[in-house]
This record gives C-alpha cells, sequence and structure tokens, in this order.
C-alpha cells in the first residue's frame, strides 16, 4: 500500500507535466507555419519531390522554434495570465506544469530549431534566427510598445512565407510579402481588440499597450488593414509576372474567396464577438474554415492543371 501511495503522485506529476508540455507547445497554432509552403506552392514546384520535403522538414523546424516561443512567453507572463480570465488556465500559470521543467522544454526546443534550421540552409537558418529574435524582444517588452506589438505579430507571419520561398532557393515576391503583411496585420489588431473588449478597464494591467488603444482606433484600422488586404491580393492576381508565371489570368477567380474570408473574420469579431485569434476561428468557425479550402482548391488548380495537362 505505501508503494502505490509512493508511485501515483510520481507517476501522475509526469503525466501531468508531460500534457502541460504538449499544452505550452500549442499544436493548434502550427497551423500558422502553413505558410512555409507558400513559397513552394506558388512557384509552381509543389510536385516536385525535394522541394516539398524541404517544405516539410522547414514546417517542422518552424513548429519547433513557434513552440519554444510559447513557452518562454508563458515564462515571462506567468503573473499576468493568473490574473487573465482565459489564460490563467494554462498549464504553467495554473500551476499544472513545473517552471523548471518549462525552462528546459524551452532551451532544448529552441537548440534543436536553431540546429535544423541552419540545417536546411543559411539563409533559412537565418531567417528562423530573425524570428526567434524578435519575438523574445516582444516577450522581454516589445509587446508593451504600442502599434510596434502588432508589427511584430504580423512579422512572424511574413518571416514563415519568405522563409519557405528562402528553403528552395527562390525569391519571395514582393506580392507575396505585401499581401501576407496586410492579412497579418489585420489580424494582430483583431487580437488587440478582442484583449481589450475582454479585459475592459483591467487591460492595462495585463498589457501596458492595451491601455494606449482603443476599441475606435482599432476598429479604423482593422478597416485600413482590410481594404489593403484585399486591394493587394487582387493587383497580385493580375500583376504581370504572376499572368506570366502562371501562364494565364485565372487566379483572378480566387479574389471572391479572399473577400468572404476577410469579411467573415469582420464580422466574427464585430457582430459574433469572437476572439481575434485566427487559429481559434479557423478550427471553431465551419464558414472560415470551408472557404479556407475552396480558396487553397482553386489556387492549386489555377497553378497545376494546366501544368499537369501539358504533361499529359
Amino acid at each position: 500500500m505505501n508503494e502505490l501511495e509512493v508511485r501515483e503522485p510520481v507517476l501522475w506529476t509526469l503525466w501531468r507535466n508531460a500534457r502541460g508540455i504538449v499544452a505550452e507547445m500549442r499544436p493548434l497554432e502550427w497551423s500558422k507555419n502553413l505558410l512555409v509552403f507558400s513559397g513552394v506552392i506558388f512557384s509552381r514546384s509543389l510536385l516536385d519531390a525535394a522541394n516539398f520535403r524541404l517544405a516539410l522538414l522547414g514546417f517542422a523546424v518552424f513548429c519547433l522554434a513557434s513552440s519554444s516561443i510559447y513557452i518562454f512567453n508563458d515564462l515571462c507572463d506567468i503573473r499576468a495570465d493568473r490574473e487573465h480570465p482565459i489564460k490563467r488556465g494554462r498549464p504553467l500559470a495554473s500551476g499544472d506544469l513545473n517552471i523548471n521543467l518549462a525552462r528546459l522544454s524551452f532551451a532544448v526546443m529552441l537548440a534543436g530549431s536553431a540546429i535544423g534550421a541552419f540545417a536546411l540552409g543559411l539563409e533559412f537558418g537565418l531567417i528562423v534566427a530573425i524570428y526567434v529574435s524578435s519575438c523574445v524582444a516582444y516577450s522581454l517588452g516589445l509587446k508593451h510598445v504600442v502599434i510596434l506589438d502588432a508589427i511584430i505579430i504580423a512579422g512572424g507571419f511574413v518571416l514563415r512565407a519568405v522563409a519557405g520561398a528562402a528553403l528552395i532557393g527562390v525569391s519571395a515576391s514582393e506580392w507575396l510579402v505585401l499581401c501576407t503583411s496586410m492579412v497579418a496585420l489585420l489580424i494582430a489588431f483583431g487580437k488587440r481588440r478582442h484583449e481589450l473588449a475582454l479585459l475592459d478597464d483591467a487591460a492595462p494591467t495585463h498589457r501596458r499597450s492595451l491601455g494606449d488603444y482603443s476599441i475606435s482606433f482599432l476598429d479604423n484600422i482593422m478597416a485600413i488593414c482590410a481594404g489593403a488586404a484585399i486591394i493587394t491580393y487582387s493587383l497580385y492576381t493580375r500583376a504581370d509576372e504572376t499572368v506570366a508565371r502562371i501562364g494565364s489570368h485565372w487566379m483572378l477567380i480566387t479574389i471572391p474567396f479572399v473577400i468572404y474570408g476577410v469579411f467573415r473574420y469582420l464580422f466574427l469579431i464585430h457582430v459574433r464577438g469572437a476572439g481575434g485569434d485566427p487559429v481559434q476561428i479557423l478550427f471553431r468557425d465551419r464558414p472560415t474554415l470551408l472557404n479556407l479550402i475552396l480558396w487553397a482548391a482553386a489556387v492549386i488548380a489555377v497553378i497545376y492543371l494546366p501544368k499537369l495537362s501539358l504533361a499529359l
């Protein structure tokens, strides 16, 4: 009996910490890292086995790097998260995960992502290093600087897309950077709006930059980003280099999906009161998920069906 009484708490502690590490890694957030595949898709090399393998490895490296950052950020915010109505349920804030184990996991994941990134190429490794450095700076204090905090979040999305192009040795299109930037800024400011609405008067105590924001300001800036996202994507579909690369103007048919996706995001935030986190919206809102799948299917069909028909 005494032996069982000793073993059960130990086994439970191990299980609780293992579960806590997985939760802190936030596997659902890895969907953001799918942007790494944008380079191989839009360069018409998705069917190239070597390039697809590189993109897959790059995706894995970014998953490891981003998970290490999630843990680091929660280690920095552990006190504030304990007072947050939602974040207090995270393993570190709730006490379900040992702090020293979280620190060790962060170090191991960070080292693993660094080794993997530079093993895939110097340029890719440098981009991952910039991504990690900006995220660490964000966690250590830049998240409290109004507007800059959102720009850093958006920059993480752009770096993922650029890294995907660097992996296969192609130049990232300026249209890819512009479109990704506008959508990412919309998402970043959407997250700030949700936090401000959720926390209300207590918002500045959780994040100092929230004290400098207002709902009306964020609504205006989100409207600007939404319009810019639609315009830049529309211009991309009819740009000379896009038409030359694809061989047709058919990318124009993908514009309605982008318009719907942007408007749906605004609808969920302003009408439904949904959070600004795109991952939560993606997995909880079926119209958004279906629209994304249809957009991806249309893009792949436009880019690759002519190529396959020529091959046949």
